[in-house]
């Protein structure tokens, strides 16, 4: 549906100096203001995923700015936007959860500047994130090649958690889990940026992780191979997938790439799910030299990015996806 509503927007011819609009289905907007600098801009918001204010309003900024990293910029600064239904909820939880996007903000050194916000009939928060990058850094997702290694670099699971978390069967552990995965900032993206082996990033979010790879495949012209057994996943994760937990939105990611992903013919249905599940503030995924793999897990590892791995490669041929 996203694809068909964009299908007729081409901005980037009508203005030169947009260097990655819509056409690519990218992170965020990129603007070049001169030879030296670029402005990128992204927005995102959405309905809590956990009931404490304050933990939605992190999950929500961390994952909003995460597109700044996603493109390789440094972020500047941010708007905030809030939808509360005036009347149902206390003021004090429209005021944590601004609290709790704010800390975030902190975190990552930028200002909350302003924003907007409406009265809705269910919460809704986000942020638009501004950031700046110098225009040959620009990591865009269509520009990924052959022979490139594909690297992941936080562990999948956040839909399942979320989905068990609404029935009620979420461990306090697992929470503790998924707050501290969804509110740990994609910083490393900076630091690839400099990398010169580093051809293409995105970050995995709500189209799950065959989603956002085809995404690198069909604008680089390219088929990825990834190994299941190489995913890395949030260990709370696991037996909640296995015991059939899963969001809606993983069949309907599935049901847009079935044709283009090839499965071992006795993958079991969970597995499956896991591939396309629908991650809150996932982790960055990186295109790079094969000489360049340990480079780029070093970085991911030194700002605190454990489960960072390589996970496969690209090759030529048509965009598709195979999974061993």
């Amino acid at each position: 549906m996203l694809a068909e509503l964009l299908s007729q927007t081409t901005l980037t011819k009508a203005y030169p100096n947009l260097l990655v609009g819509t056409e690519s289905s990218d992170d965020a907007a990129v603007y070049r203001l001169n030879d030296e600098q670029a402005i990128v801009a992204t927005t995102d918001f959405f309905l809590p995923i956990v009931d404490d204010p304050y933990d939605f309003g992190r999950i929500a900024a961390t994952n909003a700015i995460s597109d700044i990293y996603a493109m390789g910029a440094t972020p500047l600064f941010a708007l905030a936007l809030l939808g509360m239904p005036l009347g149902k909820l206390p003021v004090e939880a429209a005021q944590q959860i601004l609290a709790g996007g704010k800390s975030v903000c902190d975190a990552a050194g930028i200002p909350i500047a302003g924003g907007h916000s409406i009265d809705n009939p269910e919460p809704i928060y986000g942020l638009v994130a501004l950031g700046l990058v110098h225009p040959q850094r620009v990591k865009r997702n269509d520009s990924a090649r052959a022979g490139d290694v594909l690297i992941l670099g936080k562990p999948l699971g956040i839909g399942i958690m979320s989905a068990a978390l609404k029935k009620g069967e979420l461990s306090a552990r697992g929470y503790e889990q998924m707050i501290r995965t969804t509110t740990q900032l994609n910083t490393p993206g900076i630091a690839l940026a400099e990398l010169p082996g580093v051809h293409a990033m995105t970050d995995v979010t709500g189209f799950g992780l065959l989603g956002h790879l085809h995404e690198i495949c069909r604008g680089s012209g390219l088929r990825a191979e990834i190994s299941y057994a190489a995913l890395p996943v949030l260990s709370e994760a696991l037996p909640l997938a296995s015991a059939g937990y899963a969001t809606g939105a993983s069949d309907r990611n599935w049901a847009s790439l079935d044709a283009k992903v090839s499965l071992p013919a006795a993958m079991p249905e969970w597995q499956r799910k896991m591939l396309c599940d629908p991650q809150t503030s996932g982790g960055l995924l990186v295109a790079c030299e094969p000489e360049h793999t340990v480079r780029v897990l070093e970085i991911f590892h030194a700002q605190g990015f454990a489960d960072a791995c390589v996970i496969g490669a690209l090759s030529s041929g048509a965009p598709s996806i195979k999974v061993t």
